[in-house]
């Protein structure tokens, strides 16, 4: 079996596994995905409103593979228990990783970040979900990271390939060309249970202090971080991250 190397592989070969992978469906691209990228692989999920999905594409396929939560001690009490919920159904091999900070040492040092503007979140995001994720990533030497991330959701993911090369390693969206038709669709074929604030009119879910309800009038894009930035920065650089 031949294994791909991040390190060394050509700009054009990755195109064209690109091009290939584009034509198959999720379920064939995971198997790919398991047979030829290397080290250790793992999917991060924020038990948000389409987590069900990749959560139970990537069980089928491989029932041990390593779930990565970053919690940042300001979820919301739904999404703790829609987690409990999901780790049960699926029998979910959970890690879940924290921020080396404490919250109430945090808001000491810095006060609220997410109320500090732009820079603010930038900050309060680094230090609660990005250095978290990070120290997961090396811990468990994952050599290929799946995300559930979809080029539907927004602008900054418009353009997302199925396989990326990040930071060394192999980065993998299996449903990168999903619809939200495609997501309900599945749900329903597999009687996965939703978020319990979808019925709250959330659209996405994260932190309770950084995430709203889609009213009249608002973009999908401004229930998150006041509209100032769609990305957290645990997939795109900072430089992408700007809602703007």
């Amino acid at each position: 079996m031949h294994l791909l190397d991040p390190a060394t592989l050509p700009a054009a070969e990755l195109d064209a596994i690109n091009r290939d992978l584009e034509r198959m469906g999720a379920q064939a691209r995971i198997a790919w995905a398991l047979q030829h990228l290397p080290g250790t692989h793992a999917l991060s999920t924020s038990f948000g409103v389409q987590s069900a999905v990749t959560l139970h594409l990537l069980t089928q396929a491989r029932p041990d593979i390593p779930v990565l939560l970053v919690d940042t001690g300001y979820l919301f009490p739904e999404t703790y228990r829609y987690a409990d919920q999901l780790v049960e159904l699926l029998g979910l091999d959970l890690r879940v990783y924290r921020p080396g900070i404490g919250i109430a040492w945090m808001e000491a040092r810095f006060g609220r970040l997410w109320e500090a503007g732009s820079d603010g979140l930038r900050r309060y995001n680094q230090l609660r979900k990005v250095e978290p994720m990070q120290r997961a990533l090396r811990e468990l030497e994952v050599g290929c990271w799946h995300a559930g991330l979809r080029r539907g959701q927004s602008s900054s993911r418009s353009g997302i390939e199925v396989l990326q090369v990040k930071d060394g390693r192999f980065k993998f969206h299996p449903i990168a060309d999903w619809t939200d038709i495609d997501v309900g669709a599945y749900m329903l074929l597999h009687d996965l249970p939703e978020h319990p604030l979808v019925q709250q009119g959330y659209v996405s879910v994260g932190d309770v202090h950084t995430t709203a309800p889609l009213r009249p009038g608002m973009d999908a894009a401004q229930t998150r971080f006041f509209g100032l930035r769609r990305e957290c920065g645990l997939h795109f650089d900072e430089s992408a991250s700007s809602a703007a």
